[in-house]
């Protein structure tokens, strides 16, 4: 587990399966070695599974299993520490992968009452779909039957903005259901006061 590259992958996934080419996208720097070497690995321990399809080109999917599952909160405990104590303002030029904090975090939303439905996370372009439900919430990036009970969009600098240790929401616009909307930001800007997302649900 204390690998580089194991959490990283076991983040990447929790939205379902990924092929090869998806994981190596969304990992940057690592090399094609590394990662054929560590998804092996990964597989012999019993975190992942490996599909292959007959097709041209070769196919193979890696899927979490429920072994690696139980390992997400561990990797949320981690994200809201790196949130809390040693997140700052992106340096000149430095990258900050929205989808990966997302991916990390959603583990925060744990279970027990609250409002249920699917909230879909707008990030420029990318899409999300949190769906809350009495076992917690899971987050996907394949779009769910029929509409979102709530929306929450923002460009990517917005979305940093809310992240951060200030949870600066403002620049993000909402509609849909309040609850919704307020469990979702209380997972992953848990900074912003109570009732903020109300005042902004169209």
């Amino acid at each position: 587990m204390g690998d580089k590259w194991t959490l990283l992958i076991v983040r990447d996934l929790v939205c379902g399966p990924r092929r090869f080419v998806e994981l190596q996208r969304v990992l940057p720097g690592i090399s094609t070695e590394q990662l054929r070497s560590r998804l092996n690995r990964m597989v012999a321990d019993g975190l992942l599974t490996r599909q292959r399809y007959r097709e041209v080109p070769p196919r193979v999917d890696y899927e979490l299993t429920e072994r690696a599952r139980d390992l997400v909160p561990v990797i949320a405990a981690l994200s809201r520490w790196g949130l809390r104590w040693a997140w700052g303002q992106p340096r000149p030029r430095e990258a900050v992968d929205v989808g990966a904090v997302l991916r990390a975090a959603y583990g925060l939303c744990g279970e027990g009452p609250g409002a249920e439905g699917v909230v879909e996370l707008r990030v420029d372009d990318r899409r999300f779909w949190l769906a809350f439900g009495e076992r917690g919430a899971t987050l996907s990036e394949k779009a769910p039957a029929g509409e979102p009970d709530a929306v929450i969009a923002g460009r990517e600098a917005d979305w940093i903005a809310a992240l951060g240790p200030e949870a600066r929401t403002a620049g993000l616009g909402v509609e849909g259901e309040p609850a919704l909307v307020e469990r979702a930001l209380s997972a992953f800007a848990p900074g912003a006061a109570s009732g903020r997302a109300a005042e902004h649900v169209a």
